[in-house]
């Protein structure tokens, strides 16, 4: 495992100290990020990534940098080693104001971070978050900088801690009360022998493993409420940084391990050589 942390800027095609003044990725959350789990110096799921990227990037009409080099100078950061690569891009540097008009070359930086420590094995603990989703169709299914929600739901969790009420991952609604995603992660529920998982068309990210598993369980993506996943048979969250995460408990609701999430966790190590019974997730 690799346990180091490093980080390399671009500006354009070329390498920077620092990012530089006026970036409206810094500024503004005026960008786009991928988190990436790497194996052995290679990110099985690269052309996933990238390609959740270029629909972001589309939408908010923003430049990307060269896909070959910044594959390169993920390789060469890497070298050879496991661990979860960040990728951030942003419009670039331009005068102070909302306007982006003027933006020069996109800024750019590659981060490699150690592999996140396991969470339980027999399965999370979940809340239900305060913390609502703004509905937003524009924004919804890429993976832009602005995470303020995310955090601000993320930090309900830690002042609970003190009276007990900690957990592992916590689920979020929308602003008219749907269930969406976790903040970090998203959520499948198998009911009725369907597995279904929430729509993403006004709020939430496309996750890359959701979409692999999407596939792999023929799923339905579905409006669900809060009672839809509290009657479920069985519940799990993913992410392309920890894989499958079946989930135990919520709230008073409890589950107990499910063959048909264990048999997903085995095609997953298949598909992406990260996600072995021997990786931590």
């Amino acid at each position: 495992m690799n346990t180091r942390a490093d980080t390399r800027v671009f500006v354009g095609g070329q390498r920077a100290a620092a990012i530089p003044n006026g970036d409206r990725g810094f500024a503004y959350g005026d960008g786009l990020f991928e988190t990436m789990r790497a194996h052995r110096g290679n990110v099985p799921w690269w052309d996933a990534h990238w390609a959740r990227l270029q629909r972001g990037a589309a939408r908010l009409r923003l430049a990307l940098p060269d896909q070959v080099a910044a594959r390169d100078e993920a390789t060469d950061l890497l070298d050879g080693g496991d661990g979860v690569l960040k990728l951030v891009v942003s419009r670039g540097s331009a005068g102070r104001g909302y306007a982006p008009a003027g933006a020069s070359s996109p800024t750019w930086t590659l981060s490699l971070h150690p592999v996140p420590a396991a969470f339980p094995a027999n399965g999370l603990t979940l809340r239900w978050c305060a913390m609502r989703l703004a509905i937003q169709p524009v924004l919804a299914g890429i993976k832009h900088c602005n995470r303020l929600e995310q955090v601000l739901a993320r930090a309900e969790w830690d002042e609970a801690a003190a009276r007990v009420q900690s957990a592992d991952e916590g689920l979020m609604c929308s602003s008219e009360g749907d269930v969406v995603c976790a903040t970090s992660a998203n959520v499948f529920v198998l009911a009725a022998r369907r597995w279904i998982t929430p729509r993403v068309d006004r709020c939430g990210v496309a996750g890359i493993c959701r979409g692999w598993a999407l596939s792999a369980l023929g799923a339905e993506q579905v409006r669900l409420s809060v009672a839809d996943i509290e009657s479920a048979d069985a519940v799990f969250l993913c992410n392309a940084v920890r894989g499958i995460l079946p989930v135990a408990r919520l709230g008073a609701v409890s589950w107990s391990p499910h063959p048909q999430v264990a048999a997903l966790k085995s095609q997953l190590a298949a598909a992406h050589p990260a996600f072995t019974a021997t990786s931590p997730e």
